[in-house]
């Protein structure tokens, strides 16, 4: 995707979360690009890594706590400091031929920026506008904007497209641009992993995500607790004012009685390795996703797959056939998925390999930065005409 279109990034926050590892492999072969942050963090390390010029907001430092379902009234006393941040973005604008904003929070301002400075604006849009997720207000506030100012939406799932025409989008604004992935695997013995990571070696599930509500690692832990012999690895951290949440699920695994079989690992930085040192990767959300980068890797690295029947779960695992769907919230029926996979290891072995076929297929990081670059240029093409 080389370019030499002067592209601005708009993100919202200086961590890395999902959406954030996407922008990460967006922005590498941009040419003449620039990143504008509300924040520092390790984001703004990893773009200016990658040799974007960075442009850290001076009024947006704690915003990223502002939760994406609060009420539109709430960020009133803030509206100064959202003022300022859009006359920061309309300046960062002027000086480029494109605004590509990564962030729902980044989105709003960067199209109030768009009044004040025409500049061609792309949403990449990495949530489903969903009252599970947005306040209706600012599901109205999202649509009416990127109707007027948006020339392009992109999501990464038919489910996430969905949902944006439901709440009123313009179909025509969407272009759907699965997420990839980098498809370079080794493969290592489990045993290996579970000696180099201090693992227990009897039989091991693992979910990798942030800690939040909706993402659902309590209803694994609900699982585990009908699940006696079954240890956990539990990979990630809270990112936006989810702490309570965090604190939460380290006290229900001491009520349950798994102290000794659930492991918090944190944020790391190896996750395709722990991956493939667990036995059954589990995608447990409540709410559907828009997206799953972990099932892809989990179907890259060659491990079995037990994700949430909602969202893009059944399209990135067939319905079924790359990998184990169950009802959303149901501990019983996880747990019965999960001794399922764990005793039957010959059907799995089947499910495993066409996984993986699959995600070389459908989720290539070359097939989505391609796909991206083609959606710039139709922007840039249009914004000529």
């Amino acid at each position: 995707m080389m370019s030499n279109e002067r592209v601005l990034f708009v993100d919202h926050t200086g961590q890395i979360g999902g959406a954030e590892l996407i922008l990460l492999d967006v922005v590498t072969s941009r040419q003449n690009a620039s990143a504008f942050l509300f924040e520092t963090g390790p984001l703004s390390a990893a773009l200016a890594a990658r040799g974007l010029k960075l442009i850290i907001s001076q009024h947006g430092s704690g915003l990223s706590r502002f939760r994406r379902d609060s009420s539109v009234l709430s960020a009133l006393p803030l509206a100064g400091r959202l003022a300022a941040i859009v006359v920061e973005i309309a300046r960062a604008a002027w000086e480029h031929d494109f605004v590509y904003a990564n962030s729902q929070k980044a989105f709003v301002l960067a199209a109030l920026a768009n009044v004040l400075v025409r500049r061609p604006l792309i949403w990449h849009l990495h949530d489903i506008i969903s009252s599970a997720h947005f306040g209706a207000a600012q599901r109205r506030m999202q649509v009416l904007l990127a109707n007027m100012c948006a020339m392009r939406v992109i999501v990464p799932s038919e489910a996430a497209a969905a949902a944006f025409v439901d709440a009123g989008g313009r179909r025509g604004l969407v272009e759907v641009v699965p997420n990839g992935i980098d498809l370079k695997s080794e493969r290592t013995l489990r045993s290996e992993l579970r000696q180099r990571f201090g693992l227990p070696a009897g039989p091991l599930v693992g979910v990798f995500s942030r800690l939040a509500p909706w993402k659902g690692q309590h209803v694994l832990l609900e699982a585990l607790a009908r699940l006696p012999d079954v240890g956990c690895i539990i990979v990630g951290d809270a990112l936006f004012g989810e702490q309570d949440y965090a604190a939460r699920l380290r006290t229900m695994t001491a009520e349950l009685g798994l102290v000794d079989r659930v492991h918090f690992l944190g944020h790391r930085n190896d996750v395709p390795s722990l991956m493939q040192a667990v036995d059954v990767m589990v995608h447990p959300s409540i709410d559907p996703e828009p997206f799953g980068r972990t099932l892809v890797e989990a179907m890259l690295s060659g491990v079995p797959v037990i994700a949430t029947d909602a969202g893009a779960a059944p399209d990135i695992l067939e319905r079924g056939r790359a990998g184990t769907l169950i009802p959303s919230g149901d501990p019983r029926a996880l747990a019965a998925a999960i001794a399922s996979v764990l005793t039957t290891p010959e059907q799995v072995a089947t499910q495993i390999d066409y996984a993986a076929q699959r995600a070389r297929a459908e989720y290539s990081l070359g097939r989505m930065l391609d796909t991206i670059g083609a959606v710039i240029t139709k922007v840039r093409l249009g914004a000529v005409a």
